[in-house]
């Protein structure tokens, strides 16, 4: 007798689609879908809330009726351009040996910083003969800025013979920039605002743009440097638009005298002896704290290329010469925000103090690192030179606002800037010409801003020539 056959076995059930490894997989598909959507949701939210606190920074006291903020915002796209700039070719210029980079760079300085020294005092008369002047040379700087770092993005790959002339170039498009951009201050000026506090917002926003343009330079490095020069690029051109976007108000000179009383729009094109001329007829208080500044700006020219070769040819032991200059940079950075905050406080000691001050200071710094050179010796010129840079800048910027006549201010304002930005490329030459030697190099520098402070001493004593206004041309403040 047969047993009889075992009933069907009941097919084991497919998995389910909910319960399955697909499902699993298309469960973590969607968590990390829904994640990402948060982090772009989250990252985007911060976006528009530090968007809105920098749009009520810069519109702040009226900056957006009168077009200061405009110009903030312009200040803030060009330094972040710089900053990539200044972190693609960190590698490149000091990349090759010391002996051949000073060299190149010596030659290339005296080539292209020279003419700039010497045409300088003829930009601001030469602009105001033209309409639109001051925003299309903003506008000139920038988009030759873009152009060259187009230029760099492949000189860099290729190790092309215009590495050195275009990154020479944009340094000097940029001290060009800083001279208009002064030209264009005062005329921007909202009732309630003076020199000092405009000038502490444009750094403030300068210092945005510079962590912005690195951050981002900094990480399309890693791709190529080509890479960073290229948003550079990208970066100039936007500020180019915005530059001859501003207000036709940066180009007035309605009722403005220059500092010997002549009209601006008779000024005759300057001399040596016209120099002096108007530096006799400056405020004993502003002549004074012009030629501390100007100590200022040779410290930080000096520091700017000599550290950086220096670092090449003789690092710290223990340390690398990259690292160092970072930190030094840093430092600088740290000191000029820090300068920036103080000169926004309302209440301050006199501007000559505070200039006189950071002087003593930034000559006992130097010496300090003449004699005990070190790290720590090295930080503190960064920091102090930052310091000093900004504080006398704005106690600068407090005395011409303060002792100057309103149809001369600006006028004297460009004209000093044009001045502080000449003696930054006699420091840097000054740093490229002496042995790379540490103690000689900052005793060498120690001398020259005891020099400056020297002079500014002399000049107190002298007295203020009193140029005569024409009576046909009231004085007045522009509309």
């Amino acid at each position: 007798m047969t047993s009889p056959d075992p009933s069907p076995r009941t097919p084991a059930p497919e998995p389910s689609p909910a319960t399955g490894p697909r499902a699993r997989v298309t469960g973590a598909g969607r968590t990390v879908g829904r994640g990402s959507r948060a982090g772009i949701r989250a990252v985007g939210r911060g976006g528009r809330y530090v968007g809105s606190r920098f749009r009520r920074f810069v519109d702040a006291d009226g900056a957006r009726d009168t077009g200061l903020a405009r110009l903030t915002e312009l200040h803030a796209v060009n330094v972040a351009g710089d900053a990539a700039l200044t972190v693609s070719l960190a590698g490149t210029v000091f990349a090759l040996p010391t002996d051949e980079a000073r060299g190149r760079v010596a030659l290339f300085l005296l080539l292209t910083m020279a003419p700039f020294v010497l045409l300088a005092p003829l930009i601001g008369p030469l602009l105001d003969r033209f309409r639109h002047g001051r925003r299309w040379a903003l506008g000139t700087t920038l988009a030759t800025r873009a152009f060259l770092a187009w230029v760099l993005s492949t000189a860099v790959v290729e190790d092309s013979a215009w590495l050195f002339p275009a990154a020479l170039g944009c340094l000097v498009a940029s001290r060009s920039y800083a001279v208009a951009r002064a030209a264009a201050v005062p005329r921007l000026l909202p009732a309630g605002i003076g020199l000092v506090t405009a000038n502490s917002r444009l750094t403030i926003a300068g210092l945005i743009g510079m962590a912005l343009g690195g951050g981002l330079a900094g990480a399309l490095s890693r791709i190529g440097p080509d890479w960073s020069l290229r948003l550079a690029f990208v970066v100039y051109v936007a500020a180019t638009v915005l530059a001859i976007r501003l207000p036709a108000r940066v180009d007035s000179t309605l009722g403005e005298r220059d500092v010997d009383g002549t009209p601006v729009a008779e000024e005759p094109l300057p001399t040596p002896q016209r120099g002096v001329r108007r530096m006799r007829a400056l405020p004993r208080s502003v002549r004074y704290v012009l030629w501390l500044t100007t100590g200022a700006r040779l410290l930080s020219g000096f520091l700017t290329l000599f550290l950086g070769f220096l670092m090449r040819e003789h690092p710290l032991p223990g340390w690398s010469g990259t690292t160092v200059l970072a930190l030094v940079i840093g430092a600088a950075g740290v000191g000029n925000a820090v300068g920036s905050l103080i000169g926004n406080r309302r209440r301050l000691p006199d501007p000559e103090v505070i200039a006189t001050t950071m002087a003593a200071v930034a000559v006992a710094a130097a010496l300090t690192t003449a004699l005990l050179y070190s790290l720590w010796t090295l930080l503190l010129i960064g920091l102090v030179t930052g310091l000093f840079s900004q504080l006398a800048k704005l106690s600068l910027d407090a005395l011409i606002q303060r002792d100057i006549a309103d149809d001369v201010r600006a006028r004297v304002f460009s004209w000093s800037e044009t001045i502080l930005q000449g003696f930054w490329v006699l420091g840097g030459a000054v740093g490229i010409a002496i042995p790379l030697e540490p103690a000689l190099g900052f005793a060498v520098i120690t001398a020259i801003v005891i020099g400056a402070v020297l002079v500014a001493l002399r000049s107190r004593r002298l007295g203020t020539v009193r140029m005569p206004r024409p009576a046909d041309t009231p004085p007045g403040r522009h509309p």
